[in-house]
């Protein structure tokens, strides 16, 4: 709702749910213990002279629960699907079957999901800031309105508050989905 003095809170909205939804993308990269199709979308292959995601290169499945399946197109891509699964970091270990790849998701041990809440609280700080920033740009904006005369200072106050308010909402949800995403990986 952008008023009259050119202050738009809708778009500092969208941009602080913006950083949520990215913190979010973050988290279903996270391994859990369970397979998901997600885990695989941070995965870059280097295929056809560029990196792009493994989905644009196969059809990731869940057969079962501890197991994922990559159905590459290509049968030239599949050493390059397999190399770009080793080396992501994820754990996992490909097993090759012609065009078809299984990667069998293995028990998380206690250390190993220590470091991936780690891994999660560190996503987290990344969202945290990326609202901070938003609401510093708002500050800002609000600062230069008034400044340019274009808005007066209860006005600036009463938006500053507004953004202040939403900024506590959105960090309270980054936190909220840190804790959810922490219960899950703890969960044996």
């Amino acid at each position: 709702m952008a008023d009259d003095s050119g202050f738009d809170i809708d778009d500092i909205e969208r941009r602080m749910r913006g950083a949520l939804a990215a913190l979010k993308q973050e988290f279903a990269g996270l391994r859990t213990g369970r397979a998901s199709a997600g885990m695989l979308d941070p995965v870059m292959v280097e295929a056809y002279g560029q990196s792009m995601p493994i989905s644009q290169v196969g059809t990731v499945g869940v057969p079962e629960p501890r197991m994922l399946t990559v159905q590459v197109w290509d049968k030239g891509m599949v050493s390059a699907v397999e190399k770009a699964i080793r080396s992501s970091g994820l754990g996992l270990n490909p097993n090759v079957d012609g065009m078809l790849i299984r990667l069998p998701i293995p028990e998380l041990n206690e250390e190993r999901r220590t470091e991936l809440t780690k891994v999660a609280a560190k996503y987290t700080e990344q969202g945290r800031i990326a609202v901070r920033n938003v609401r510093r740009d708002a500050m800002d904006e609000l600062k230069r309105l008034e400044k340019d005369s274009s808005m007066s200072q209860d006005d600036h106050k009463s938006w500053a508050d507004k953004v202040q308010k939403l900024t506590d909402k959105v960090i309270s949800e980054i936190d909220a989905a840190l804790a959810h995403k922490e219960a899950e990986i703890m969960q044996v």
